[in-house]
């Protein structure tokens, strides 16, 4: 298995970081070698925010070189345009835009929703993987919920 490069961007509070770690776990669940890394920004206050993953057989850099990650998933659409120079020809751009608000069982599961939407493009990782690591980095008040659209995103067609 190649190394497989995501980049996961927004803005501070909308769960990029925790999107992040919920992948890196489900691929280190599945055994693969997996390396991260963060920008913070302005997080605090609302700023830009990504987080790199990178996961396979064997890594040897947490960073994804402009214009090699194989997907994008941005939780907020002004940030599309800023990080799309890190995607690959060809990659794969995960946007709100796939998500109907409407089926988000909680306002805040924008993240997981498209965690669901990358799932289908990473093979690799088995769904119980994913739920595994989602119950791990989600507190208990929020996990059932967040696993329901993440399943219901996973499943659907986009």
């Amino acid at each position: 298995m190649k190394t497989t490069s995501v980049v996961i961007a927004g803005l501070g509070g909308q769960g990029v970081l925790t999107s992040a770690d919920i992948l890196a776990e489900a691929a280190f669940i599945t055994g693969l070698d997996v390396k991260t890394s963060e920008l913070h920004g302005m997080s605090q206050r609302g700023g830009s925010v990504t987080s790199d993953v990178r996961f396979g057989h064997q890594v040897f850099s947490p960073m994804v070189p402009w214009g090699q990650a194989d997907c994008l998933v941005v939780l907020e659409s002004t940030q599309v345009d800023i990080n799309r120079p890190v995607l690959r020809k060809g990659g794969i751009l995960i946007t709100p835009d796939l998500i109907d608000k409407k089926d988000l069982l909680h306002h805040r599961s924008m993240n997981i929703a498209l965690l669901g939407a990358l799932s289908r493009h990473l093979p690799d990782i088995a769904e119980p993987a994913w739920i595994q690591a989602m119950r791990a980095h989600l507190t208990a008040a929020i996990q059932d919920v967040n696993i329901q659209i993440f399943l219901l995103v996973r499943k659907s067609q986009a």
